[in-house]
């Protein structure tokens, strides 16, 4: 399977026209298209209906999970009522299977990386955000071992290794995603990793278990020579 994979759009609809040349070669080069979080700005249905219509247009398969820009507006169920109404699958600790290839997929969120990874311990507060963290990597869990397929792949908005942030601002990286979605990962095993939300981090990076992991963030990928609104994969 051919497989494009893209990331943090912050559509918004003045900006349809552009992304709508950017994928127009999308179904001539890859059989499924994964976006990887952040397809809006802010959140709000009048960003997500244009940026349906483009997909649309793609005529082609779309895999995707939410980003945190996505929540912004508090408005993700008619989010993801329009997306599912438009055929694309979202995951959200959930599993998806196509011609043999699994999709596993959730947001993540953050807490660190390594060593540096924020723990339940002192104030409710502190409880509270490594418990969000922690429920991700479980929804991660849920999904990956829904899959019987060979052929796996990983999709999530936070990055699950720091070596893929790196190029950010060193105080921000314990917010840009959290080694326990890695941790599952490794545990079941996958033949990549598609993650996005930073926007000037590295392209590629291995978990501690040797699975690949590739930032997808448009950012990134329209800074590289020559420019690309994509990824492309062959699994």
């Amino acid at each position: 399977m051919r497989i494009a994979a893209t990331a943090d759009l912050h559509f918004a609809p003045q900006s349809a026209t552009v992304l709508r040349d950017q994928l127009d070669k999308v179904r001539d080069e890859a059989d499924l298209l994964i976006v990887a979080g952040d397809l809006t700005n802010y959140g709000r249905p009048a960003e997500m209906e244009p940026l349906l219509n483009t997909f649309v247009r793609l005529r082609i398969p779309i895999v995707a999970v939410l980003g945190n820009h996505d929540y912004e507006s508090e408005q993700t169920p008619e989010l993801l009522r329009m997306m599912t109404a438009a055929g694309i699958k979202v995951l959200d600790g959930s599993a998806y299977e196509r011609d043999g290839v699994g999709f596993a997929g959730t947001k993540g969120f953050v807490g660190g990386f390594g060593r540096g990874i924020l723990t339940a311990f002192g104030e409710p507060e502190i409880k509270a955000f490594v418990r969000a963290s922690i429920d991700e990597a479980l929804k991660l869990e849920r999904a990956m071992s829904q899959l019987r397929t060979a052929k796996r792949i990983v999709v999530l908005h936070y990055a699950p290794i720091a070596a893929t942030t790196e190029g950010e601002a060193p105080e921000i990286s314990p917010f840009l995603g959290t080694s326990r979605l890695a941790e599952v990962i490794d545990r079941h095993g996958a033949d990549l990793v598609v993650h996005g939300h930073a926007h000037n981090g590295k392209l590629d990076g291995h978990t501690a278990g040797g699975i690949p992991v590739h930032n997808a963030a448009i950012t990134l990928l329209q800074s590289q020579q020559p420019p690309t609104a994509y990824r492309l994969f062959n699994v």
